[in-house]
């Protein structure tokens, strides 16, 4: 009798350490979990349902991280899982630009006449294939009072430079100095792309311990 109950208890001792072993194995990975999330606000979700994990958000651009893994994370694209040692990455958001750079004289339609209007643009230009500094030539004509020697830093989208403008810069090559007019607007511009376009790249990546 004792010897039937010592064998049920083995087997309920086995049965119990296999239920308990298939519910640690069942356990989905970090990786996994991952791949379920899609939005931002499932990622935020993950991070407070996951505190051991010590999940957290990364928001990276390039041209701005420059750490080896930051540098690999702008590498991936959207929907991206990896994992460097015990930890996994993935990303979440992304978005993708082309930005310009240029330096511009503005002149304004609504100051002078068209005649001296085409009058300076010729004696601008001709300076400047003399070898004039554009930066130069912007203090010195430029009419919209601004401080940066005529450089627009780097822009994209519209809302930062006039679409006439942008699409200008971008169909003209480095060093290429051309016109800009925005007619309905009486503005006008001598300008000179002075960088290669430069891709932009901003991302938002989850990053938890575990793989």
């Amino acid at each position: 009798m004792n010897q039937t109950k010592i064998r049920i208890m083995k087997y309920s001792l086995v049965a119990l350490f296999l239920l308990f072993s298939t519910a640690i194995f069942a356990q989905p990975t970090v990786t996994e979990r991952f791949q379920k999330i899609q939005t931002m606000a499932e990622a935020d979700q993950f991070i407070k349902d996951n505190a051991p994990l010590k999940p957290t958000i990364l928001k990276l651009a390039s041209g701005k991280d420059s750490s080896l893994i930051e540098k690999r994370l702008l590498r991936q694209k959207k929907g991206d899982i990896f994992s460097v040692g015990f930890v996994t990455y993935k990303v979440v958001e992304q978005t993708e630009d082309v930005a310009y750079r240029a330096n511009y004289v503005f002149l304004d339609g609504a100051s002078l006449t068209a005649s001296q209007i085409d009058s300076m643009k010729k004696i601008i230009v001709q300076k400047a294939s003399s070898g004039a500094a554009f930066e130069q030539l912007s203090d010195q004509y430029t009419m919209d009072g601004n401080t940066t020697h005529g450089d627009t830093g780097w822009f994209f989208g519209e809302e930062m430079m006039p679409k006439e403008f942008q699409d200008a810069v971008k169909n003209h090559k480095f060093g290429d100095v051309f016109f800009v007019d925005v007619s309905d607007k009486q503005w006008h511009y001598i300008v000179k792309k002075t960088y290669e376009d430069r891709d932009k790249i901003d991302m938002t990546v989850l990053r938890a311990n575990g793989r």
